[in-house]
């Protein structure tokens, strides 16, 4: 049998039906509100409607649309109680009638991070840790790619996450602080008055999934960097299958292009560098290490 409850935070509140599959496959109104990229929804949508009215110059400000329901038609879970995926209908329409498409795949954030390696003996040279693994929704067995996962809240930041993936996908172990959050540079002077994360969204027109993009860049000596190619890692008790692949800087472009993450970090790389912002970010943290080592 379905379910149905309200979303009081909206104004009307707005119904919620969690169909027969659902519901017999487990999920129940307070595994759905806990589902953190759920909530985590409800709460954009609900800023960006309101400024249909708070906005004059809002293209909907004239016939602002409302969210009228939201229909689960489908739920994967992570284990026997965590909410991994749904799938979902939200009714959003104007007194008109004119609803906006509103069917939505939803997983949650993930994070993505650029790894550059230098060699000591040639710092101009610049290597790039890719993975090689299959992704069964593409239809391939060896997708290459930067190295990527899926964000746990748990971790508490994006950095977190990051250095966690790189760890369980390269078994190399960072630290949080050498991490760079490019997206987040990028978008320091976005002109943008909605909410949204200060991430790249690859795929906005049918899933939730929002993908901060990370750089980790470092000097490594050539042994290392060269052992690092063809390396098996990944969590095999999570069916993580990969191997580490390195290309050239300068073939990232070509060897990444099926890849939107890869892309979408090569470009944040080579904009904030051209920009300066980069330098300067490096810069700025170069010069708080400095002040910390002459503190203690």
């Amino acid at each position: 049998m379905a379910a149905t409850f309200d979303l009081s935070k909206f104004e009307p509140v707005v119904p919620v039906t969690l169909t027969e599959a659902t519901v017999a496959a487990g999920l129940t109104q307070e595994k759905l509100l806990n589902f953190h990229a759920f909530s985590q929804w409800c709460d954009t949508i609900k800023d960006s409607l309101s400024r249909q009215h708070t906005d004059s110059q809002h293209p909907f400000h004239e016939k602002p649309y409302a969210l009228r329901t939201v229909t689960v038609n489908s739920v994967t879970f992570f284990g026997p109680v965590k909410v991994g995926f749904i799938k979902f209908d939200a009714k959003i329409s104007n007194e008109d009638n004119s609803e906006l498409p509103g069917t939505t795949f939803m997983r949650g954030g993930s994070v993505a991070v650029l790894m550059i390696l230098r060699p000591t003996d040639s710092i101009h040279e610049r290597f790039v840790v890719m993975t090689d693994q299959a992704r069964v929704p593409a239809g391939s067995l060896s997708f290459l790619e930067i190295p990527a996962g899926m964000i746990d809240s748990s971790t508490g930041t994006f950095t977190g996450t990051a250095a966690k993936e790189i760890q369980e996908e390269t078994g190399i172990k960072i630290l949080e602080e050498e991490l760079i959050d490019m997206t987040a540079l990028a978008l320091e002077d976005s002109k943008s008055s909605e909410h949204l994360q200060k991430a790249m969204y690859p795929s906005p027109g049918g899933c939730d999934e929002y993908i901060p993009l990370m750089l980790w860049e470092m000097v490594m000596d050539r042994i290392s960097i060269e052992d690092l190619r063809n390396k098996l890692s990944g969590l095999r008790f999570k069916g993580e299958l990969i191997t580490l692949r390195l290309s050239k800087y300068e073939d990232l472009w070509r060897e990444g292009a099926r890849d939107a993450k890869t892309l979408a970090a090569w470009a944040l790389y080579e904009g904030l560098n051209r920009s300066g912002r980069l330098q300067e970010e490096k810069d700025k943290r170069e010069k708080a290490r400095t002040q910390q080592r002459a503190e203690v």
